[in-house]
């Protein structure tokens, strides 16, 4: 199995997917079907990397003033407790500390993208929670002690966003030109991912001039760090599109 992190977006993703959504239902039909599935998601923080060990998951919808439609949404997956244990294990067994969580359900950052790729739900799946206190390579050392997941055909979804600057949202039209920044930022982060240069990707708040701008909370791109280090082989980048002129869709699938 594989790793794969995603931009999802607004939470509105999950009715308006647009070309993201047809990208992420495209990949899922590619891959093999997973045992089970491990979201690192932007919307789960907390100071300790944190499982959860529910057996049905809730759907949380973690968000205000959007269409009812949305609040409707349910993605009802069965939980993935064995998974969640191990995970702890493995953090543990690298010297990192963990806690677990006996009902944490499914945030946004997690349920729109499986919505969109596995949209049936019947895959197990679990979460566990980024450290946006940390630092990038904090999260990147966490993926790597979840690399032995990939041998038994776990899928780790890493869900974020590439840019993510809310102060900078101007217009509620999806298709809107990007501001000048978020092109340089995505192609820069590219560059990096492209050639495994981790320490300059790492330390992307000093060397990349937009990286700031792109980011000014770290919590949405921690999940990225997590992934790359997670990852065996070479990344496939795919840009599906833009939204709201400051969100890069990019994903980033990585295989041997």
């Amino acid at each position: 199995m594989t790793t794969l992190f995603v931009s999802h977006g607004a939470p509105t993703l999950a009715i308006e997917p647009g070309k993201t959504g047809q990208l992420l239902a495209e990949i899922a039909a590619k891959l093999p079907r997973p045992e089970a599935i491990l979201v690192v998601s932007a919307h789960w923080d907390t100071r300790v990397p944190t499982v959860s060990l529910a057996t049905q998951p809730e759907t949380i919808h973690d968000f205000a003033g959007f269409p009812p439609a949305l609040y409707a949404k349910q993605y009802p997956a069965p939980g993935a407790p064995a998974l969640a244990q191990q995970v702890a294990a493995l953090l543990q067994s690298h010297d990192i500390a963990v806690q677990a969580h006996p009902q944490r359900g499914l945030d946004h950052g997690a349920w729109v993208p499986l919505m969109l790729m596995y949209p049936e739900a019947d895959i197990p799946v679990t979460q566990l929670s980024i450290q946006s206190r940390s630092t990038p390579a904090q999260q990147f050392a966490l993926g790597r002690a979840l690399q032995a997941l990939h041998a038994q055909n776990v899928l780790i979804l890493a869900s974020g966003a590439i840019t993510h600057n809310l102060s900078d949202f101007f217009t509620s039209d999806r298709e809107a030109a990007p501001l000048p920044y978020v092109a340089p930022f995505a192609d820069w982060m590219a560059e990096r991912i492209a050639q495994q240069q981790w320490t300059s990707m790492l330390n992307y708040r000093a060397d990349c001039p937009q990286g700031v701008r792109a980011h000014p909370s770290e919590d949405h791109l921690m999940p990225l760090f997590v992934a790359a280090g997670s990852a065996n082989g070479v990344a496939k980048r795919f840009t599906p599109e833009n939204t709201y002129g400051i969100l890069a869709m990019d994903a980033y699938l990585w295989a041997e």
